[in-house]
């Protein structure tokens, strides 16, 4: 029997298949990091250009969904478009009925519960792509992950896409939950470092920050992150 075919029958050993499926196209993308320190949350990536004839800003990987809210992804682009489309969507009608910001973990397990729709239905495949959601509400930090499956979680730092698991590696070594915000962007860059073709003297990251003080999230100019990219080389 093609237990494949449809992400509504289990396996024998109780897997989806077409959930599986979904996570190795999350673990073929670009590698995607976050990090949450005491005073904001770093989301960075790593942003390739195949050829020159690409215009750069649709290369891009970070996305806003409210002003105190940012998104990254792995995966598929035409699949992440669509959740962050959707989870712009719920955040606006939220402000509008509730007259304040949505929660960072609000939004997320609503991303997550369509994201778990798509492996109820026949005829519908899950999303082949994973988020990685950081904001700041209420004066505190969230960082949060999610999978293909729907399943989310909150983290301190967490990696995805391909490499992912070097980086891991180096968070589990060397993060702090006492990071400042500055030192977690060079921390970031510095467990990204061996993955990223070219490595650090590259220069292809993207990077933005949601600091505690301002709550907004910013997309840090390229001349900006050339001077992380020097002191994580120090």
């Amino acid at each position: 029997m093609g237990y494949d075919r449809v992400p509504t029958t289990f396996s024998p050993d109780g897997k989806l298949y077409q959930v599986d499926y979904a996570l190795e196209a999350v673990k073929r993308g670009w590698i995607t990091v976050g990090v949450r320190a005491v005073d904001g949350v770093v989301l960075a990536v790593e942003k390739k250009r195949y050829t020159r004839l690409i215009d750069p800003v649709y290369t891009e990987k970070i996305f806003k969904i409210d002003d105190h809210i940012g998104a990254v992804f792995a995966g598929l682009s035409p699949d992440a478009r669509f959740l962050i489309d959707q989870a712009r969507v719920y955040g606006q009608m939220y402000k509008l009925v509730y007259d304040e910001p949505i929660d960072v973990e609000a939004l997320t397990r609503y991303v997550c519960d369509l994201m778990h729709e798509y492996t109820l239905h026949g005829g519908a495949r899950p999303f082949g792509v994973s988020l990685m959601i950081g904001g700041v509400f209420k004066g505190a930090p969230r960082l949060y992950g999610t999978d293909p499956g729907g399943a989310y979680a909150g983290y301190f730092a967490n990696a995805i896409g391909s490499g992912y698991s070097t980086v891991l590696e180096y968070f589990e070594k060397n993060y702090d939950e006492k990071i400042a915000l500055d030192d977690a962007i060079v921390l970031a860059l510095k467990a990204m470092g061996p993955v990223v073709e070219g490595g650090l003297s590259s220069g292809n990251f993207e990077v933005a920050v949601i600091p505690t003080s301002t709550g907004v999230l910013e997309k840090l100019l390229p001349e900006k992150v050339m001077e992380y990219v020097s002191k994580a080389k120090s």
